[in-house]
């Protein structure tokens, strides 16, 4: 189920993106200015997606790393109460 919806709301959010691009496109196709103010406002959005992708790629990793670390942490706590129910019993 979890998978399922992760795809539906990623292609919904691909179609949307796809959908801004296109505006885009035909905006700065219509636009009513000259092509070198269109070239600049084309790299201007290209480099906010990179910047974008980029943004998430690290929120990911940082929010990764924070669960490789909870999880360690819970390991080692785990493996102490182990060791103190052990020595209990003795």
């Amino acid at each position: 189920m979890r998978n399922e919806s992760n795809s539906i709301y990623t292609l919904f959010n691909g179609a949307g993106v796809f959908i801004a691009y296109a505006m885009l496109g035909g905006s700065l196709y219509y636009a009513p200015v000259d092509f070198s103010t269109k070239g600049y406002w084309a790299m201007g959005i290209l480099l906010l997606t990179i910047s974008l992708v980029n943004v998430v790629k690290y929120r990911l990793d940082d929010r990764n790393s924070e669960d490789r670390i909870n999880k360690l942490e819970a390991a080692k706590a785990e493996k102490i109460l182990e060791e103190y129910v052990v020595e209990k019993d003795k």
